[in-house]
């Protein structure tokens, strides 16, 4: 990794954080907790009724200290977000895939937020969303105005290589949907199937280190002899496309079943693609039979969970979070709002229209994978690593 994409991280934990978010109630809605029935007027008369409603109203007293907390954290919640604009930062180029979700859902997302604020998208591309992620980690205001999405693969590079991040101090929100990723040729190639990627020479592009585009490229190397030349350092999947229309690269891996029906259906309707692998952890419905799954074609238990650890990016898909150490309630809201805009009749409906698919996984399942994928053997760390050194 160069010096221009070393991006370093502060990764320490902070204390009191778990208690912090036990406390916060994660994952539900705070606002829709502060609700309480009004009470009823006694039909009691006399001092008999007075001692009554002096009981009922000591009751109402304490039930009013209990609940004031939440309604004063619901109020502060729509308090904040009325009025405001909430920043979704994209760490790629325009017209990819994940640039495609990053649009679609702040069109639905901010009804859902108490307060309904504006949100917009903005591309800040670079270093396989490197960047962004940046950007978003150490400078963006921790406040909950500021949200993103960068590449399903970059929480589990630290593990990987050399990028000091632990990418469970990040606030996850949610994932729209789980990958199946692909390497496909231009239909002018003469790498048309796997057999071809284990005995003819292949140039991919690639984004950069910690890119599934880079990652699985290097793989089809390491693991399986390919003879793949990895030509690097395009701004995102956009340009790589394009260099593999221009005869630039032969073609490209990483790339997401989910993107090419999105992003290029005439290519996939007028044949344009040689469809080598896919990578996954299981198959997709949809992938066409014949072509195989990378699993499938390991030959030994060690090289199944090396592959294990490196596809579990898959399960992240398109993936949204926020800063570290936004408020509690904050961060409770925007989980709650990201699981009712997934549920939405209409964000749905459109996503349906153009093509992307909605198969979404909640921030607080994201937190318990990467607790696992962090606790994952030393040693089997270190042979995952070996096998995307170039």
């Amino acid at each position: 990794m160069t010096s221009a994409h070393r991006l370093l991280f502060f990764t320490s934990p902070r204390r009191g954080e778990a208690d912090a978010q036990s406390a916060s109630g994660e994952g539900r809605s705070a606002y829709r907790e502060s609700e309480s029935p009004s009470p009823q007027p006694s039909p009691l008369r006399g001092a008999g009724a007075r001692r009554v409603r002096g009981a009922a109203f000591g009751t109402l007293l304490a039930l009013g200290a209990l609940f004031s907390p939440l309604q004063a954290r619901a109020a502060g919640v729509e308090d904040f977000y009325a009025g405001r604009t909430v920043s979704v930062i994209i760490g790629f180029s325009t017209g990819s895939a994940y640039d495609l979700y990053a649009r679609l859902l702040p069109r639905h997302m901010g009804k859902h937020i108490p307060g309904n604020p504006k949100m917009i998208a903005q591309n800040m591309p670079g270093a396989g969303s490197l960047k962004a992620a940046q950007y978003i980690f150490s400078v963006a205001p921790k406040d909950g105005s500021v949200i993103g999405t960068m590449s399903r693969s970059l929480p589990v590079e630290p593990l990987l290589g050399d990028l000091q991040l632990d990418a469970r101090r990040f606030t996850w929100i949610g994932n729209i949907t789980n990958n199946v990723s692909l390497c496909a040729t231009w239909h002018t190639n003469v790498v048309k199937t796997w057999d071809d990627v284990l005995t003819k020479p292949l140039t991919l592009g690639g984004e950069g280190p910690g890119a599934d585009l880079d990652n699985f490229a290097v793989l089809l190397r390491t693991m399986f002899g390919a003879k793949v030349k990895l030509v690097t350092g395009y701004p995102g999947g956009t340009e790589v496309n394009l260099a593999v229309e221009r005869g630039e690269v032969d073609g490209r891996c990483g790339w997401s079943w989910d993107s090419i029906k999105s992003t290029r259906p005439d290519w996939l309707r007028d044949k344009k693609l040689n469809l080598l692998v896919a990578f996954a952890l299981a198959r997709s419905s949809d992938v066409p039979l014949e072509v195989p799954l990378i699993m499938d074609k390991a030959k030994t238990d060690e090289q199944r969970t090396i592959l294990r650890v490196h596809l579990a990016g898959q399960y992240l898909g398109r993936p949204f979070f926020a800063p570290p150490g936004i408020p509690d309630d904050r961060k409770a809201a925007l989980r709650a709002a990201f699981d009712a805009t997934m549920k939405d009749p209409d964000f749905v409906a459109e996503a349906l229209k153009t093509r992307l698919e909605v198969d979404p996984v909640s921030g607080a399942e994201i937190d318990r994978l990467l607790a696992e994928i962090y606790a994952t053997p030393k040693d089997v760390i270190e042979k995952a690593r070996a096998a995307i050194r170039n």
